[in-house]
């Protein structure tokens, strides 16, 4: 419910894959997982780094945020 009301009032970024229903969690889960296998079969060191760029809740005013909840 609070997802769909902040996004009625702040559409999120179209590459935001976190925390919503969408495809994009399955396709960066099967992307990571095919990297991952790779790196172990060519016996390849590898490093995931997960960054999250925008702070959502430090972009939009709080009193935004209750005004939309309500």
């Amino acid at each position: 419910v609070v997802t769909a009301r902040l996004t009625k009032a702040c559409p999120l970024n179209p590459r935001q894959r976190g925390f919503i229903r969408a495809a994009g969690c399955s396709e960066n889960l099967k992307l990571l997982q095919t990297i991952i296998r790779s790196a172990k079969k060519e016996h390849r060191p590898l490093g995931v780094v997960f960054v999250d760029i925008a702070k959502a809740f430090d972009t939009v005013s709080h009193r935004h945020i209750l005004h939309v909840l309500q």
